[in-house]
């Protein structure tokens, strides 16, 4: 006997069980979209590997640890797409979509990192997210939370959700910034980790979210991004905060909250959970001003965020807001006898056409009353239409109730769809 093969570490397959959970959470992200008028771009899942390297930033974790990389026939360095937005910068500078113009995109599909797999994060993962393009000032930066906040409410979460803000600055504040932060962290190395040792000298900043306790107490008193900001990042960082206000959206200051990638600059965000036990990020984003430049294009600037799927999956679940009926169809078609195989067919389509949001499974494969009735009941459906040669002779089909309080009966086929409604309201 064959060996069995298996679906490799931290790639899992989604059964049907759990594909309706996340079809229900899609059609949430692809209705908040459309009504702020954002459009779908979609980008290869395989990109040069030089694409993220000059946009990530060769010294981050990503990069250097976590990147699914490879050599192709040809000899080019190639990698599976890490994360979304250097993928679709890099479709709107090749395809003219970006100098001088305003985009508001979306995108959402499978990503790659090399990375321990555990509940709600893995090596092939699923985001979604949202790009804009070609808009200054801070109005667009509170569509984008605006927009991520709506969908908090119509997911039923926001209340399980917080918002956290901060303020990068520009390049030339925080190279100012980041050398402050270095002598102060030089004169305190015996309290840093590995990891803040190592970043010290690659990405300091990186040090500020740290999550080991040890290091977090050994920025206290440390100087603070604020301090080196000039008045027009200050003052985009009070509007902003004054438009949230304005709309209600809370939020908390958090001044050591940077972004794990190098091109984010000026405002960035994250929205976090405790509602899956330790505090977690559901979604995360910001400006990214330099990027599409940095990139081989004209200087555009742009703000999105994105989000892990399986993350919000779970979050959904674990507060019980997605609907777990298992049913799949709201129909059966049973047909007794071989003859009545083909007039049980000619019902199915009938009502696929008159009943177009109702779905209808038909029985194949032959088998008994008994058997055609308990395929029905563990299909979930809530009626079973029934056709025999008798039915076929007179036109007609048995409605059989399986949920409710309804009766059998005998209908027509020229009144089935419209009687049927009855049974499935």
């Amino acid at each position: 006997m064959a060996k069995t093969i298996q679906a490799i570490r931290g790639m899992n397959d989604q059964l049907p069980s759990q594909t309706r959970l996340w079809q229900q959470v899609e059609t949430i992200l692809r209705k908040v979209v459309s009504q702020y008028g954002y459009q779908e771009i979609r980008t290869p899942i395989v990109e040069s590997t030089d694409l993220f390297k000059r946009s990530i930033g060769e010294v981050t974790d990503i990069v250097e640890k976590e990147m699914y990389t490879f050599e192709d026939r040809n000899g080019d360095s190639l990698t599976l797409r890490p994360e979304g937005t250097a993928s679709t910068v890099r479709a709107g500078n090749e395809h003219g979509l970006l100098y001088n113009q305003q985009q508001r995109l979306w995108y959402m599909g499978p990503m790659f990192r090399h990375e321990r797999p555990q509940k709600g994060r893995y090596r092939q993962f699923h985001q979604f997210g949202v790009e804009t393009y070609g808009l200054h000032g801070p109005d667009i930066d509170v569509e984008v939370i605006m927009l991520s906040a709506r969908l908090w409410k119509e997911m039923g979460i926001t209340d399980h959700v917080k918002l956290e803000l901060n303020t990068l600055g520009e390049p030339a504040a925080r190279e100012k910034f980041k050398h402050a932060l270095v002598e102060y962290l030089e004169a305190r190395k015996e309290q840093l980790d590995e990891d803040s040792l190592r970043r010290l000298t690659t990405n300091p900043l990186r040090i500020l979210d740290s999550k080991n306790p040890q290091v977090q107490a050994a920025l206290d008193g440390a100087p603070t991004l604020n301090d080196f900001l000039d008045d027009t990042d200050q003052l985009h960082f009070s509007q902003l905060c004054e438009r949230l206000t304005s709309l209600g959206i809370e939020y908390q200051i958090n001044p050591r909250l940077v972004r794990g990638l190098d091109y984010y600059n000026k405002t960035v965000f994250e929205w976090v959970t405790d509602s899956l036990g330790a505090q977690g990020t559901v979604c995360a984003g910001g400006r990214y001003d330099g990027l599409v430049e940095q990139l081989g294009g004209k200087a555009s600037p742009a703000v999105g965020f994105a989000m892990g799927i399986e993350r919000l999956v779970l979050l959904l679940e674990s507060l019980q807001k997605l609907d777990t009926n298992d049913a799949i169809a709201d129909v059966y078609v049973a047909a007794l006898g071989d003859n009545a195989t083909g007039y049980a067919m000619q019902i199915a389509e009938q009502l696929r056409d008159n009943m177009a949001d109702v779905r209808v499974l038909l029985h194949c494969g032959g088998g008994n009353a008994k058997k055609q009735l308990k395929r029905a009941n563990s299909a979930g459906v809530k009626v079973c239409v029934i056709v025999g040669e008798a039915e076929l002779t007179s036109k007609t089909a048995v409605v059989k109730p399986m949920l409710g309080q309804h009766e059998q009966q005998t209908l027509s086929t020229e009144t089935l769809a419209k009687e049927l409604k009855q049974y499935l309201d």
